[in-house]
């Protein structure tokens, strides 16, 4: 894809995963908790596998801290990661802003405490410990991102990204909303104006998207395929 192509799909892959993750949560606080985390983290990897299935691309992301990681490391040129890194947030914002509009009349209450549309916010646990937590998952997540751009020839690339999201959703989603992405928080942050421990959700990924993006091109080879 050229010109304008990849961030129109970093746009709109974005706009799936933040609208499937905080749409969910909605969902779930609607229905008295009938989805449940476990219905939560299928939502959210099914349109992680979904958009990249979608939307194939060497560089396509739909994820903010693989972004920055990326440019940091000197991978991706600055002013293509800047608008990548536009494209993400606004992808995020729109969808927030979304899912706002079609709540706020008949749902008000998932607007406020304690659902924020969705938003991301450590439970049970420390911001330090929540960091931590995303940093981890985030890991694991940019390296099956780096395996489905070395793989993307093979079908199951999609599927493995998706696989990684719902492993995190299963292992952390009640204890940090499982982001692993900072566009996931931003958007429905931004929509309902729920900042509370944002930052968890930005210096995490990026830590673990950092780690992943050092170690994940010898971890994960070519030379390493069954």
């Amino acid at each position: 894809m050229g010109g304008i192509r990849p961030f129109g799909a970093e746009l709109a892959g974005t706009f799936a995963l933040t609208l499937a993750g905080a749409g969910a949560v909605c969902m779930d606080a609607a229905t008295g908790g009938r989805l449940g985390p476990v219905g939560i983290a299928l939502a959210y990897a099914s349109a992680t596998a979904a958009a990249l299935h979608a939307f194939p691309g060497r560089s396509t992301r739909f994820n903010p801290a693989l972004t920055l990681a990326a440019m940091g490391l000197r991978r991706e040129g600055i002013l293509r990661g800047v608008f990548a890194l536009a494209a993400q947030l606004l992808g995020a914002a729109c969808a927030g802003l979304f899912l706002r509009s079609v709540t706020s009349g008949g749902k008000p209450e998932l607007l406020t405490a304690p659902t924020f549309l969705g938003a991301c916010a450590p439970s049970g646990i420390g911001y330090r410990a929540a960091t931590l937590v995303e940093a981890v998952l985030t890991f694991f997540l940019a390296c099956a991102a780096a395996a489905t751009t070395e793989r993307r020839r093979r079908p199951f690339g999609p599927l493995a990204a998706g696989a990684a999201v719902l492993f995190g959703g299963l292992a952390a989603g009640p204890l940090t909303g499982a982001a692993m992405n900072p566009a996931r928080a931003f958007g429905p942050a931004i929509a309902a104006g729920a900042w509370a421990s944002h930052y968890v959700y930005w210096v995490g990924p990026l830590a673990g998207a950092v780690l992943a993006a050092l170690v994940a091109p010898y971890l994960v080879t070519e030379e390493n395929l069954p």
